[in-house]
């Protein structure tokens, strides 16, 4: 066996230190509105309500964090958009929205539901880079995200990138019972990376993901995906997994 010198490494030594996520800017003036009236509680001597505001408080700092993600690169991944639990996968023709010839034009895709809780992140991210070859928003109501008809009912924005292959991923930012707003950072022409920030939905919602023929989920029901991080397929590659909740 070869010798090592004390400095010698047979891989490069590198460390990654945790840091403290930052609050997104949309949410800083409902952090800094709730702190101020926290304030004024106990300027008022309203002891109690000050400190369900200190709470309320923090709740939003913490709904609106933006941490930072490492993104794993590959032409053929796609990477999950939004934080949560993966509560549906099923066979599904594309919204009607990003059907085209232009579009996603295959009879059948997979889709991948990822249900974001209000303790969930809530920023979005793109699952491939490319560019966004549409944005589609769509008023809706604000039924429960979980259930399957919020992907026809709900209020909704659906994206459509497509890659320097041609590969093009579908994906709807689904507003749900108690978020109220999506937001888009970015706009149709514009290119992205894949795991670059596109959107935000405010408080509680659901992402789909259409993943296209010949390519299965490299998720299961239950798991939690993490936007930006999470690898949810590999094109091309169709192979079932199974598990187990434990």
């Amino acid at each position: 066996m070869p010798n090592l010198d004390k400095h010698d490494s047979p891989l490069p030594m590198t460390t990654v230190k945790w840091r403290f996520p930052s609050v997104h800017p949309e949410g800083r003036k409902f952090a800094v509105g709730a702190g101020a009236a926290a304030l004024l509680a106990f300027v008022l001597h309203a002891g109690i309500l000050g400190w369900l505001l200190v709470g309320l408080t923090i709740w939003v700092a913490s709904f609106f964090r933006d941490p930072v993600r490492t993104t794993p690169r590959g032409n053929r991944l796609v990477i999950a958009p939004a934080d949560g639990l993966v509560t549906m996968i099923a066979k599904v023709p594309p919204p009607a929205e990003l059907r085209g010839s232009d579009g996603l034009h295959d009879p059948d895709y997979t889709r991948v539901s990822i249900f974001m809780s209000v303790f969930d992140v809530h920023i979005n991210r793109a699952p491939i880079s490319g560019r966004i070859t549409r944005v589609a928003y769509v008023p809706g109501k604000f039924v429960n995200a979980d259930l399957d008809k919020a992907s026809e009912d709900n209020e909704r924005q659906h994206l459509l990138i497509e890659g320097a292959d041609g590969l093009r991923i579908g994906f709807t930012q689904i507003a749900g019972l108690v978020a109220r707003r999506i937001l888009a950072f970015v706009r149709q022409g514009d290119t992205v990376d894949a795991g670059q920030r596109v959107g935000l939905i405010r408080f509680g919602s659901r992402v789909d993901v259409y993943l296209p023929s010949g390519t299965s989920p490299r998720v299961l029901l239950g798991q939690r995906a993490i936007a930006g991080e999470t690898v949810l397929a590999e094109i091309g590659v169709d192979v079932t997994l199974t598990g187990i909740s434990q």
